[in-house]
């Protein structure tokens, strides 16, 4: 299972567990919705994939 940061990598907005707002990739890397769509164009810089919602992951400190 992946694990959920608390905030977005980006601009360090809170993501609260039930957050329909956070995209994670397969490298667990986490951002809020705004950031990932239009600051990141939809590809995680890091693993240079495309998001997931982010409903089953588990939290983890930021």
């Amino acid at each position: 299972m992946l694990e959920l940061r608390p905030c977005c990598e980006c601009c360090g907005t809170d993501l609260p567990p039930d957050s329909e707002a956070a995209r994670i990739c397969s490298y667990e890397c986490t951002f809020c919705a705004g950031c990932a769509e239009a600051t990141l164009a939809g590809r995680c810089p890091i693993a240079a994939a495309s998001w997931s919602a982010a409903r089953s992951a588990r939290r983890r400190g930021c």
